[in-house]
């Protein structure tokens, strides 16, 4: 199993480090199946806040959706530009693909709203950011999607959550949907959520 993490400029980090972590003790602790690599539109990606860069192993136009199981969207802010790469065709392009090919894609927060810019959600349950009004949630419905207030919402192959506080959930589903409750069990005692 491999998962492919994909960083847009203005990416938070703690909706990152859940996917990266989870699945790193996953392989790293117990030798598990799976892989992760990471990817953005350039070699280094600027996260939300405090302007913390991060090294991506993939490059988006180098991206074959065959050699993935998984798409993994953290969410970001607006302030940093997070919507300037989250919604260029190319990114949505690549979560048709995955959707095409019945791969699970997996976002967190705001993560949703590139997923239902690209029409795969269309008809289909859904959430995103939550508070504030709702504003976000707003957006995803002008999409044409069926929004969920919950905090974590799966519909077929497509897992979204409604704030950063749902990061290490929706990054055990992920798990869970790649490896099987019983290995995501044994992650999640080793890394004291159960």
């Amino acid at each position: 199993m491999k998962v492919l993490l994909f960083c847009c400029k203005g990416f938070e980090m703690m909706e990152f480090a859940p996917f990266y972590d989870v699945i790193g003790w996953a392989k790293s602790e117990y030798g598990f199946d799976i892989e992760l690599e990471t990817c953005g539109f350039s070699h280094t990606v600027p996260s939300a806040f405090w302007n913390t860069e991060i090294k991506v192993g993939k490059i988006i136009n180098k991206v074959c959706v065959d050699d993935y199981d998984a798409l993994a969207i953290p969410g970001g802010d607006h302030i940093y530009g997070y919507f300037e790469e989250a919604y260029d065709e190319n990114f949505l392009q690549l979560i048709r693909a995955f959707d095409t090919a019945n791969k699970t894609i997996a976002s967190i927060c705001v993560g949703a709203l590139p997923i239902g810019k690209s029409g795969v959600l269309k008809g289909r349950k859904a959430t995103t950011y939550h508070l504030m009004d709702g504003y976000r949630q707003k957006q995803l419905a002008e999409f044409g999607v069926n929004v969920i207030d919950k905090p974590v919402v799966i519909d077929s192959n497509v897992i979204s959550s409604y704030c950063p506080q749902t990061a290490a959930e929706v990054a055990f589903k992920l798990l869970e949907v790649l490896l099987g409750k019983e290995k995501t069990n044994t992650v999640k005692q080793g890394m004291g959520f159960l």
